[in-house]
């Protein structure tokens, strides 16, 4: 009998353990979901109040601590220049520790904008995320990206930039 208990509490232990992560990964999918759909107050709603951004690896600039209106602001003033993007996640490493969480995963990001020298820019790497619980949800407190490379027309977010101007 007790070897059934313990059989038991592992088997709904697993359970509840994999439909948190499911949660997780789900958090983190619904960020870039959003954001393609420039949809930012759901992009908002998924940050924690203070979230540390950190595009080092790309842009050379160091990490820094914004608000989620912070972010969906300075995202405005590029991503809705492009006439798509199209952000894909997968390969991911979930951890979780009562109430913080962990996740891994490759990146892809890919931006459309018609142009003569080329339509696409692709960027590709990895993201690294920490997520706090609240309230029962999980809110993303950090994100970093860390760049592998970049192909197509570089140019690209420039132009991009400037359709917003224009």
């Amino acid at each position: 009998m007790r070897t059934i208990t313990i059989l038991l509490f592992s088997i709904i232990s697993l359970t509840v353990n994999a439909q948190r992560m499911e949660t997780i990964n789900e958090t983190v999918a619904n960020l870039f979901i959003a954001t393609d759909k420039r949809d930012w107050v759901k992009v908002e709603a998924i940050f924690a109040e203070i979230v540390e951004l950190d595009y080092s690896s790309m842009t050379g600039n160091p990490a820094i601590i914004l608000t989620p209106k912070q972010i969906t602001d300075s995202w405005k003033t590029i991503l809705p220049g492009f006439t798509q993007t199209h952000h894909q996640i997968g390969n991911f490493i979930t951890t979780i520790e009562k109430t913080k969480a962990e996740v891994f995963c490759y990146g892809t990001a890919m931006h459309y904008l018609a142009d003569s020298a080329g339509n696409v820019w692709t960027v590709i790497g990895t993201y690294n995320f920490e997520l706090q619980k609240t309230d029962e949800m999980w809110k993303i407190s950090k994100m970093k990206f860390n760049f592998k490379f970049q192909d197509g027309n570089v140019d690209l977010p420039k132009k991009a930039i400037e359709n917003l101007k224009n």
